[in-house]
């Protein structure tokens, strides 16, 4: 491409719009610098009129002056009228002249925006053919001198200096302009046409790494054109390395799903072989039966999470009404059974009643509860409260808390488990559950005190809590 056609502005483009805006800008500042200079114009001509209205005076104040019409007509006067400190001492015009009424004018004295106004007016041709201007008189001591003056110099002059102006103006708006826009082309147009191409490579082909305009831009010196390169190059590496571990996830979750059936089926079978070599009699296949029953059972959950967190799209929801309270108390049942080593509180009020998945709400209960007795608590406590509109229940146990590493990788997959050999899936699945519902589960507190989690639930009517103990608390 030469350099006419990149100097060229495509229509309605940033480069454009810059180009003429600058054009403009620069043209109308001229303009306005050239009233003043027109001003002192007609300053000028005012004072060339004084010099020949008192050559004018002197001469028909002269007791052989006969012929005034033309001695006015060759100083360009229509009419002079010499008034003394006692009052009016002497007047001449031109035969035929019919004196209007014309505004006085004292060179010097009119205000700037008055005279601006007639300049205006005289090039446009609003203005009247003559001016009424008042000198002081230098025939008489402390008189002055009123002349109505012929102004078709006037105009002429302020005309030609106008068009002669103006056609300067605009040669030198547009070199301004070109030389301005080519500054501004520059340091903003160009690095802005080379972040916008590469947000649109980036959205066509997020895999595809293509940052050598931005690599240009970043080196320069530091401003905020390179500081935003530097911040787009980051955020585009930090989304591709994102996509590629989404790509990845997705790839494993499809494979997981294709198998997971057959797996079923093959744990199921292991199951049922585990549960019949149970009723063998010799002591070192029941104490190695119940270690396998446990391990099987995981590798089954295992690869239901790994599924239920790879399925694609939103999780699917049906509500019907639940009772949280019973449903509370169904799963404590089954993990805190009589005289197991810790307890759960159900403090949740016993008509509280909400459009909920039952299964799906089973589920993130029996995970928060199982992760709390894992993690050494003997009690768990669950209560609920309005909030906002909304209801708040509260999942709070007597554990050690939280370490680190989970803390620092909550809720993300494979990488936020507490325990040793845990996938991290459960809670993720847990929050993913909860925003289906609408909602949101969240880490309240955690520490040597316990560990506090938090889910906000659909609007309801809340009523007083009685508590509960589902089991006596140990110890």
């Amino acid at each position: 491409m030469s350099w006419l056609a990149r100097l060229k502005p495509q229509p309605a483009s940033l480069s454009s719009k810059v180009l003429w805006c600058t054009v403009l800008s620069i043209l109308v500042i001229e303009i306005l610098a050239t009233i003043p200079v027109l001003g002192q114009q007609r300053l000028y001509w005012m004072q060339e009129v004084k010099g020949r209205a008192d050559i004018a005076a002197l001469a028909l104040q002269s007791p052989h002056a006969k012929d005034a019409d033309n001695l006015l007509r060759l100083a360009g006067v229509q009419r002079l009228t010499l008034l003394s400190t006692r009052g009016r001492t002497a007047s001449w015009q031109i035969s035929g002249y019919q004196a209007g009424k014309l505004p006085l004018v004292m060179p010097g004295d009119e205000p700037i925006g008055r005279g601006y106004i007639a300049i205006c007016r005289r090039i446009a041709g609003f203005a009247p053919a003559e001016e009424a201007i008042l000198f002081p008189s230098a025939l008489t001591p402390g008189g002055v001198m009123i002349v109505d003056a012929d102004a078709s110099s006037l105009t002429n002059r302020l005309r030609l200096y106008a068009q002669q102006a103006f056609s300067m103006i605009v040669a030198v708006s547009l070199l301004s302009g070109l030389l301005v826009y080519a500054v501004l082309n520059w340091l903003l147009v160009r690095p802005m046409e080379i972040l916008t191409a590469s947000i649109i490579h980036f959205r066509k082909a997020p895999e595809e790494a293509d940052n050598s305009g931005l690599d240009r831009l970043a080196s320069r010196p530091k401003d905020d054109i390179s500081s935003a390169a530097r911040e787009l190059t980051l955020m585009q590496e930090e989304l591709r390395a994102a996509l590629w571990r989404n790509a990845r996830l997705a790839a494993v979750g499809t494979a997981v799903a294709k198998i997971a059936h057959d797996l079923r089926n093959i744990l199921s079978s292991a199951l049922l072989v585990a549960d019949r070599l149970q009723d063998v009699e010799d002591p070192v296949v029941k104490r190695a039966t119940r270690m396998l029953i446990p391990s099987v059972e995981r590798a089954a959950q295992l690869v239901s999470s790994t599924v239920e967190f790879a399925r694609e799209g939103r999780m699917s929801v049906n509500r019907s009404p639940v009772r949280i309270r019973a449903l509370i108390d169904e799963v404590a049942d089954t993990l805190a059974p009589d005289g197991a080593a810790w307890a759960i509180a159900n403090l949740v009020p016993e008509d509280l009643e909400l459009p909920l998945d039952r299964g799906h709400l089973h589920r993130v209960l029996a995970n928060l509860i199982r992760n709390a007795a894992e993690a050494g608590a003997t009690l768990v406590s669950l209560t609920a409260e309005p909030r906002g509109g909304q209801t708040r229940l509260t999942i709070a146990d007597n554990g050690p808390g939280l370490p680190e590493r989970a803390k620092a990788n909550l809720f993300k997959p494979f990488a936020g488990s507490a325990r040793s050999g845990g996938t991290g899936l459960g809670l993720t699945i847990a929050r993913d559950l909860i925003r289906a519902h609408g909602g949101e589960l969240a880490l309240e507190r955690t520490g040597p005190g316990g560990t506090v989690f938090s889910m906000v639930l659909a609007t309801h009517e809340f009523q007083e809590i009685t508590p509960t103990l589902t089991a006596p608390p140990v110890g």
